[in-house]
Formats: C-alpha cells, sequence, structure tokens
C-alpha cells in the first residue's frame, strides 16, 4: 500500500507533474505559483520540492534547474492523485459506430481500434486479439490449393478465421482429405487450442492411431499450426511514429526495435492480460530495458465466448495520464461492447 504525503506535498507534486507534462522542461517554484493557487511563498514551495526530491518524487537535472517528476512521483501521481474523469463522448461514440460497420471481422476491428486509439492520444496504440488459448475452435476446413500446397480454414466460434496454407503428408485424393477433415471437426469442435494440443499429445503418445499414418500425419500437422497461433501477437500497432519526446535518433530505434520483437511485447502485454482491467505501468526498463523512459497505459477487454485481449497506449513517461487513462479504459469497455452484441 502506498504511504500518503502530507497535502501540501501532494499538491506541490501535483502541480511539478501537470506543469511538467505541459512543458517538457524542469519545474521550478516561480512556474509553480504563476499557474497554481496555493497560498503558499515561493520558498515554502521550494522546501517542499527539496523534501520531495529528498523522497525520491522528483529529480533535479542539475544546481540551477528546477525539478522534474521520478518514475516514483508519476506511481504516486497516477495511484493517488489522480481523479477519475471521462473520455470524449463524440470519439466513443464515433469508435463504436466504425466497429459496428465491420463487426463480422474481428482482425478489422482490432486494427481500427489501434489506429483511432492512436489518432487520439498521438501515441502508439496496441490491441492485442483475444488470447488464441482461450478460443474454442468451431470448425476446420482443408482445400487443396495444389500438389504441394492445402490451405487451411480455422473457423473460431468468436468468429475469427484464420487461412494457413501447409503440406499434408500421405494426402493423395479429395477422399482422403475429406476424411481428416470430418475426422478433426468431429474430435475438436469446441475445444480450446490448449485442449486440442494436449488431446494430441496424450494421443499420439499413447500410440493409440498409430496405425492410421493418415490420422497421425494430419494430427502432427495440425499441432503444428495451432501452436502458432499466438504469433499474431499485435493485431493493432498503429502510430510508431509518434515519439516526440526522443529526439535522439538511436533512442528511437532501439524503441522501434523493441517494439518490433515479439517476444519481448508478450512479455509485457502478458503482465496486463493476467489480470483484468486498467493497468498503468510507469517506467518499463526492469520488463524491457530498452523502453527506459515510457510508460504503457493498457486496459483488458472480452469477446462474447469470454476470451480477453489487451488495448493500450505506449508512450513516454510523462504523457498525460489524467487526459489518456479514461480514453485508454473508455475504448476497451467500447470494443467489449461491440463483441459482445455481435
Amino acid at each position: 500500500m502506498t504511504m500518503r504525503l502530507d497535502e501540501r506535498s501532494e499538491k506541490v507534486l501535483f502541480a511539478i507533474i501537470q506543469t511538467h507534462t505541459v512543458s517538457n522542461s524542469p519545474v521550478g517554484s516561480f512556474k509553480v505559483t504563476k499557474r497554481f493557487s496555493f497560498n503558499l511563498s515561493p520558498a515554502t514551495i521550494r522546501n517542499t520540492m527539496a523534501e520531495l526530491e529528498e523522497l525520491g518524487y522528483v529529480t533535479q537535472p542539475h544546481t540551477s534547474a528546477g525539478r522534474i517528476p521520478t518514475e516514483k512521483g508519476y506511481r504516486y501521481y497516477v495511484e493517488v492523485l489522480l481523479k477519475e474523469h471521462a473520455a470524449s463522448k463524440d470519439l466513443l461514440d464515433s469508435l463504436y459506430k466504425k466497429l459496428r460497420s465491420i463487426e463480422q471481422d474481428i482482425s478489422k476491428m482490432i486494427v481500427e481500434t489501434s489506429r483511432e486509439l492512436s489518432l487520439a492520444t498521438k501515441y502508439i496504440g496496441i490491441v492485442t486479439p483475444p488470447r488464441m488459448e482461450d478460443i474454442r475452435l468451431k470448425h476446420v476446413r482443408f482445400i487443396k490449393y495444389d500438389r504441394k500446397k492445402t490451405l487451411c480454414i480455422l473457423i473460431y466460434e468468436d468468429g475469427i478465421i484464420k487461412n494457413k496454407f501447409v503440406a499434408l503428408k500421405g494426402v493423395r485424393s479429395h477422399r482422403q482429405l475429406e476424411r481428416i477433415t470430418s475426422y478433426l471437426n468431429n474430435r475438436f469442435s469446441g475445444a480450446t487450442l490448449q485442449e486440442i494440443r494436449d488431446s494430441i499429445m496424450s494421443q499420439i503418445s499413447k500410440e493409440r492411431i498409430v496405425c492410421d499414418r493418415l490420422i497421425t500425419n494430419a494430427l502432427l500437422t495440425f499441432k503444428d499450426i495451432i501452436s502458432r497461433e499466438d504469433e499474431d501477437l499485435l493485431g493493432g500497432l498503429t502510430g510508431t511514429s509518434n515519439l516526440p519526446d526522443f529526439v535522439d535518433i538511436k533512442r528511437i530505434k532501439d524503441i522501434l526495435r523493441a517494439i518490433e520483437d515479439k517476444h519481448l511485447m508478450l512479455k509485457l502485454l502478458d503482465q496486463i492480460r493476467a489480470s483484468e482491467g486498467l493497468q498503468v505501468l510507469v517506467g518499463l526498463e526492469d520488463i524491457i530495458p530498452q523502453m527506459k523512459e515510457m510508460s504503457l497505459v493498457a486496459s483488458t477487454y472480452t469477446d462474447r465466448v469470454n476470451a480477453r485481449g489487451t488495448i493500450g497506449i505506449l508512450g513516454p513517461t510523462r504523457m498525460n495520464y489524467k487526459k489518456l487513462i479514461p480514453i485508454v479504459e473508455q475504448t476497451a469497455n467500447t470494443l467489449t461492447r461491440v463483441l459482445m452484441e455481435g
């Protein structure tokens, strides 16, 4: 539990963060007294700033400068000082209408949500699809494409459709393809991907069907297909040019490389997806070293089969949390609403 500061310290910390968010420069006592009516003298504010620095909530870049918030200061601001605000009704209404117009295609919905989030916040919008492990398979179909390739169509209960080209060993006729399709649908329709994987491994390890080489090969191929489903980690990622705080080209390249690394992003987003609702991660350096001075405001959303995805914005630690937190939270609620109604 966060230890509360006294009222005067909280007011000064709030003022420093609000001012720094706008100016992106150190904040001195003169700026605070000019912008906020505390009925405190500049000397009192200076002393309070010094106390906040000793406690680790602000820091002074050099002796002649004012103070800037630390990650600890931002965390206190987010956890204690911020009051709940509503996002723009026009923004949410517009998003709702756009999503309803494409509700049959969840992939398009995810990309559109990410794009709208980036446009509204001017930061990087991230939306991941509902966790594939939680989604249940509705139907699988195979269509022969040429001598070596077969098109596999996966249809999930929440409306997601995936197409993949595969090589099915030993399949020489349309009748064999129908037999494989019928077997997989009868056995796995309604099961989650994890249940399917576990069942295939158990079945093959017990050698119950080792005499049927066609089905055994099909099961191994099918296991490989669904094992790659979580590769589509970043269903929507937009606004990667929105990094105004980082003029250093090397820093920008490091951040973009980290964003493009699916394993790093999965590590980050798994922390969000493991818990329901809104989360604010102030300072990501402990999770992803390249993300120094970056923060994530994110929330989970769910579809009608209760599979959970993640929506969020990635930006500098000094982002305007007061404005952005309600945008992310209510955008997630809007996406959930559309998916539940679809």
